[in-house]
Parts: C-alpha cells; sequence; structure tokens
C-alpha cells in the first residue's frame, strides 16, 4: 500500500532532497511551504500524481487547517509528518538581537512546528504512522550568536521525547533527528544573503549535505514498525568540538 508523508519546508534544502527520496521509492509527498512557485516546481519534476503542493506561512494557524482540510482525498491519509520548516535569523549576541527576528523563530521553529502537529496527531494515531522533527546540535551544544535559535532546537528536541512519552500504546513513532554543519540555504537565509559568510563556513570542510539528511530521515520513516529511534545526531566529520571559552581580564598597569 502506498504512504503518504507531509514534509514542511519543502521549498529548499532538507525539506525539497526529502521530498525527492520519498518519492523516489513511490510515496505520495505532500509539501508545504511559502514559495507557491518552487512548489509547483517540485510538483512539476515528481509528478502531480506523487506530489501535492500546499503553499502557506507556517505562522498562520488559519492557513495550516484550511491546507489540511483541502488536501485530495488520495493524499489526505498521512502516515508521516517530517517537521522540517524552521530557521536561523542573526549572528550577533543576544544583547545586540533583533527581537523581531527572535519572535519570526519562535513563531516557525517551535509555535508553527507544535500546531501542524497537533492538527495531524488524529490522522497519525489512525495510520500507526510517526513524527520525525527536525532539531540541530544547538540543541545541545550552544554558540556564541546561536541563542534563541538554539533555544527553539532545544524545544524541539524535548517536544520530541514528550510525544513518544504521550503517544505509548498509539503506535505512533517520534524521532528528533540533529544535524550539525550541512550546506543548505540556511546559511545565506540567517545573514541575510551574504555569500561571502556562505562560502566561509562551508570552504573547505566538506558538510553534510541535504541529501544526507534526506537519506536519515528516509531510513527512520522506513524501519519495521516496533523500531522507534529516539534521536539521531549527527555531523561531518569535519565537525567536532572546541574547548570552553575563558574570558580573562587583562591585567592593568599599576
Amino acid at each position: 500500500m502506498t504512504k503518504t508523508v507531509l514534509i514542511t519546508g519543502a521549498t529548499a534544502g532538507f525539506g525539497a532532497a526529502a521530498s525527492r527520496r520519498f518519492a523516489r521509492d513511490g510515496w505520495k509527498v505532500i509539501g508545504t511551504g511559502r514559495r507557491a512557485d518552487r512548489l509547483a516546481a517540485l510538483q512539476d519534476e515528481i509528478g502531480a500524481d506523487r506530489f501535492h503542493g500546499a503553499a502557506f506561512d507556517m505562522r498562520d494557524e488559519a492557513a495550516i487547517e484550511a491546507a489540511l482540510a483541502a488536501l485530495p482525498a488520495d493524499f489526505a491519509k498521512v502516515d508521516w509528518l517530517v517537521n522540517n520548516a524552521g530557521l536561523a535569523l542573526g549572528t550577533g549576541p543576544a544583547q545586540e538581537a533583533s527581537l523581531d527576528q527572535w519572535r519570526q523563530m519562535i513563531d516557525t521553529n517551535i509555535t508553527g512546528l507544535v500546531t501542524i502537529t497537533r492538527l495531524l496527531l488524529p490522522r497519525l494515531i489512525e495510520t500507526k504512522g510517526g513524527v520525525i522533527n527536525l532539531s540541530s546540535v544547538a540543541a545541545h551544544w550552544p554558540y556564541p550568536g546561536g541563542n534563541v535559535y538554539g533555544g527553539t532546537k532545544a524545544f524541539v528536541r524535548q517536544f520530541s521525547l514528550g510525544l513518544r512519552c504521550d503517544l505509548a500504546g498509539t503506535g505512533v513513532r517520534v524521532t528528533s533527528i540533529e544535524p550539525g554543519m550541512c550546506e543548505s540555504e540556511f546559511t545565506l537565509v540567517r545573514t541575510g544573503g551574504n555569500k561571502e559568510a556562505y562560502d566561509k563556513l562551508y570552504g573547505g570542510a566538506h558538510p553534510l549535505q541535504p541529501e544526507d539528511i534526506a537519506e536519515t530521515i528516509f531510513h527512520v520513516a522506513t524501519l519495521p514498525a516496533h523500531m522507534n529511534i529516539n534521536a539521531i545526531e549527527l555531523m561531518p566529520v569535519s565537525q567536532s568540538w572546541s574547548p570552553f571559552a575563558v574570558y580573562r581580564e587583562t591585567a592593568k598597569p599599576a
């Protein structure tokens, strides 16, 4: 029987790569995102029989509800939800950060994610499907400028574990996938389109690629029904950890 996956943030990066990966294996894919033109292009590429695009902003609860209510009959039985939509904005310290950017991250990465999850849970329980939430290594490992973004991803990880508790006995699986450095539009969005910063971050690092994350997502969704992976943290081999930062006062001259 053909299964259906709903992937948020399907217009680029992890979401677009995951849409292609699931469709390649015969799944029906519902892809969501703000950019209707990109969703239309994905539908042309994958085929209308395999891909249905739903354009809305994750911060708009009414639009999410309307899109789910309007799913075509052959896409309405959702087996898996992949909560991929999210963003980071700004790289500066908290004391210089934009409150508007903080709110946008919270509204997208947290509020939008929990909204679509809650709305789809009855369908997922009916199909004994699953939820895959895209968190980040930033959920565990803080770094300068990560402030609210890291906080949102820590929420996503903990929310995933809480869902596992509440869904015990339903057959629904929940996994938090927590990538490290991966080359995508993520950094361009975060830096306001700064290509120089993008090239500097990824240059020579051999980062993960969106296709790597797509394969991980697909692997989780196609495990035997009795198996649940609670969390996966993954990085490129080139990435590791640094020593703790220590601030030292400079001795003042006598």
